[in-house]
């Protein structure tokens, strides 16, 4: 679908891919609602992409879920994109995995864009057009230790997209998913647990821009492909 004249909803977008995507998608003439926990940014965002709004929300919390597509809604009428960023990374070996901690990933990783997705399809559904892009992670291309509650959570978020997107044929409605590489954002200082084995892991490694990701994304929206990488060849991916 267009990406000009759509209204595009950006969860996470408060830094790095999130926010790269809202200015690219803003500048590619889309309107479009910043979602995230600091409130203070997205509303900085909000007055430097002009006609886009800012919500304050948590995507693990189902009320804020429910109130951010409604404020979409009214603001603007109608909701073409979703794209679901918001996330976070784990890094610990599977015998020392923290189930707190593998629960809340879950919950941030794979429940809430599928909150977010139920909270926008009714709309999607009714329009007869719609975009919706969840945005994994290149680690699910490997077995790397450490990574196994992380990838876990990104595993399912594919198997989610692709399977929602087989449900969803014929409505007009698409479901893509965006697998990044590693990528030059806030993602290591955020992560939620095991920080210095995931800055050991990627030492070396040579870091996208998010506004390469961002545009990648905004690919995917145009063209209604299934899903694409970022992922270098010698990773199996496919660039």
């Amino acid at each position: 679908m267009k990406v000009d004249g759509s209204v595009v909803i950006v969860t996470g977008a408060s830094s790095g891919i999130g926010a790269a995507t809202a200015r690219a998608a803003s500048a590619a003439g889309a309107r479009v609602v910043l979602a995230a926990r600091r409130v203070d940014r997205i509303r900085d965002l909000a007055g430097e992409l002009g006609g886009a709004i800012a919500v304050q929300c948590d995507v693990t919390n189902q009320a804020q879920v429910t109130a951010l597509a409604q404020a979409a809604l009214d603001a603007f009428g109608r909701i073409d994109v979703l794209v679901n960023n918001a996330g976070q990374g784990l890094q610990s070996e599977v015998e020392q995995i923290s189930l707190d901690d593998f629960r809340g990933i879950l919950e941030l990783n794979l429940v809430a864009p599928l909150a977010m997705m139920q909270a926008v399809l009714p709309s999607m559904r009714q329009q007869g057009v719609g975009s919706i892009v969840n945005v994994s992670s290149g680690t699910t291309f490997a077995d790397a230790p450490g990574t196994g509650g992380y990838v876990a959570s990104k595993i399912a978020l594919e198997r989610l997209s692709a399977i929602a997107r087989a449900e969803l044929e014929g409505t007009g409605v698409t479901v893509s998913t965006m697998i990044p590489f590693a990528t030059d954002t806030e993602f290591l200082n955020s992560i939620r647990a095991g920080r210095a084995a995931a800055e050991a892991m990627t030492a070396g490694a040579v870091f996208d821009t998010p506004e390469q990701v961002a545009d990648a994304i905004l690919s995917l929206v145009s063209s209604g492909a299934p899903q694409m990488d970022l992922v270098p060849a010698s990773y199996d991916g496919s660039r």
